[in-house]
């Protein structure tokens, strides 16, 4: 029988009040607690954290606290990834992000949602990954929901709400966020 970790990592109906899951999640808020406590000259101490909370790039993130995610082990950064101030990460499924991309302050990154039947909704809840490419610019404010997809070389506009795919190499703004012209 699988776990309900297992059955949230698949993106499938699972009990968020899970013994293991709350461990987790309880285990993610300490580091995160720890690392929006920290100063500017705490460096070190940052990179320990990151790399101890992230599932992978917790060596060359830059991360500018406060932040906060679900369970962090299910966030895998490319090389020199950049969180600005405030982000949420909710990664019930994997958060995928490329290489050099930059995220602007209170951006939310949402692989959670919840079935739309009030009933079920009670008790279970589902995820779907989120990727996002390399090279991207993700403007302050915006929001990626679960399942969305942003290809390499892509600008998000600052307050823009991502809901499915946004091709490689465009300028994409609004809500919901529509390609608006390819990047020159």
């Amino acid at each position: 029988m699988r776990t309900e970790r297992e059955k949230m990592l698949a993106g499938e109906l699972y009990d968020p009040l899970d013994a293991e899951l709350a461990r987790l999640r309880i285990r993610a808020r300490d580091l995160i607690a720890d690392l929006n406590a920290t100063r500017e000259a705490d460096e070190s101490v940052r990179r320990r954290v990151l790399r101890e909370l992230l599932g992978s790039g917790g060596d060359t993130v830059w991360l500018q606290p406060p932040f906060y995610c679900d369970y962090g082990g299910n966030i895998h950064l490319g090389e020199k990834v950049y969180f600005n101030f405030n982000c949420v990460l909710l990664d019930v499924c994997e958060i995928r992000i490329g290489a050099r991309t930059l995220i602007g302050p209170a951006v939310q990154i949402y692989a959670a949602t919840h079935p739309l039947d009030a009933e079920l909704r009670k008790t279970r809840e589902f995820g779907k990954p989120v990727t996002i490419g390399s090279d991207v610019w993700i403007g302050g404010g915006a929001i990626i929901c679960p399942g969305a997809t942003i290809g390499d070389r892509t600008v998000i506009g600052a307050g823009s709400v991502v809901t499915g795919h946004i091709p490689a190499g465009v300028i994409a703004v609004g809500n919901p966020c529509r390609v608006v012209r390819e990047v020159s």
